[in-house]
C-alpha cells in the first residue's frame, strides 16, 4: 500500500475587501464635518500678521506668557507623573473594593468644566479652604494667585490623560515577565522600577505628552484659582483671553504659538493613536 504524498494544497487567502464608494448620506456630512474642524484653524492661518510676525513674537509680553506656560506645564507634569504613574498602577494591578468608583473619579477632570474645577480648588486650598486656611496658619504657604496655583490647576485638569494612558499600558503590559521577575526574588519595587516602568515606557511617554499639552492649554481651573497677573500667572491661553480686548493680532500671534504646539503634539503621538493606512 503506498503511502499518500499529495501535498496539501495551502490555505486559500480571503480576499481583502475593496473600498466601496461612499455612499452621499455619509460623505455629505463628513465633509461638512471636515470643512467645520478644518475652517476656523484655516481663517486663524488667514489672518495672522504674518508681516510683523517676528517683532510680535518677540515682545516681552508674549515670551513672558511663553516661558511661564512652559515653566508650569513642565512643573504640572512632573507632579502628575509622581502621583499618577502609581495611581495608574493600582488602578491597573490592584483588585480592591470600589476601584471602579476610584476610576470614576479619576475621569472627573475630563467632564468637568474647567471653571468649576478652580472654584473646588479655591474651596480645598484657598486662604480660607479646607487645607488652604492649615497651610496657612502653620507654614505661611499660598496657593491661590500664585505661580504655583498655576501649577497645581494645570495639574487638577491634565492627570487624567496621564493615569488613563498609563494604565492602558499596564493592561496591555504581559504581566509574565513581572511574575518571572518575582520567581526570582525581586521585590515589588525592584519589580516596578526594573521590569514593569521599561515595559509601559512608551504609554507614559505618551501620556507624559498629552498631560503637558493639556497643561499647557489650561484656562478656565488657572484663571479662577490663580488669576490673571503678567508675568505671575498669565500663562498663554490667559494671554490670548486679555490680548482679545486690546490687540487682535496679538491674540493671533500667540493662537498661532498654541496651534503650532497641538500640531506638534499630534505629529509625535500620530504612530499612537492615528492607525495606519
Amino acid at each position: 500500500m503506498q503511502a499518500d504524498t499529495t501535498v496539501p494544497a495551502p490555505p486559500r487567502r480571503r480576499p481583502r475587501r475593496r473600498a466601496g464608494r461612499a455612499p452621499v448620506a455619509l460623505l455629505v456630512p463628513a465633509v461638512l464635518g471636515l470643512v467645520f474642524l478644518v475652517l476656523p484653524l484655516a481663517g486663524l492661518l488667514v489672518r495672522a500678521p504674518w508681516t510683523s510676525l517676528p517683532e510680535r513674537l518677540a515682545a516681552p509680553g508674549v515670551l513672558t506668557a511663553l516661558g511661564l506656560s512652559i515653566q508650569t506645564a513642565t512643573m504640572a507634569t512632573a507632579l502628575c507623573l509622581v502621583l499618577g504613574v502609581p495611581l495608574a498602577w493600582l488602578l491597573a494591578r490592584v483588585e480592591f473594593p470600589g476601584r471602579r468608583v476610584v476610576r470614576a473619579l479619576v475621569t472627573v477632570p475630563l467632564v468637568l468644566p474647567p471653571v468649576v474645577g478652580g472654584v473646588a480648588l479655591l474651596l480645598v486650598f484657598g486662604r480660607n479652604g479646607i487645607l488652604g486656611a492649615w497651610l496657612d496658619s502653620a507654614f505661611g504657604i499660598t496657593l491661590p494667585f500664585t505661580t504655583a496655583g498655576v501649577v497645581l490647576a494645570e495639574a487638577f485638569v491634565a492627570m487624567p490623560f496621564l493615569v488613563i494612558a498609563v494604565e492602558g499600558a499596564l493592561r496591555g503590559a504581559d504581566s509574565r515577565y513581572e511574575e518571572a521577575a518575582a520567581t526570582l526574588g525581586a521585590g515589588r519595587w525592584t519589580t516596578f522600577t526594573r521590569v514593569t516602568l521599561p515595559l509601559v515606557a512608551p504609554g507614559v511617554a505618551a501620556g507624559a505628552v498629552l498631560c503637558w499639552a493639556r497643561a499647557l492649554g489650561e484656562f478656565g481651573a488657572t484663571i479662577t484659582f490663580a488669576g490673571n497677573f503678567p508675568g505671575r500667572t498669565q500663562t498663554m491661553p490667559l494671554a490670548v483671553y486679555l490680548a482679545l480686548e486690546t490687540d487682535l493680532q496679538a491674540a493671533i500671534v500667540l493662537s498661532l504659538i498654541l496651534l503650532t504646539v497641538s500640531v506638534a503634539i499630534l505629529a509625535c503621538l500620530r504612530d499612537k493613536w492615528i492607525a495606519g493606512s
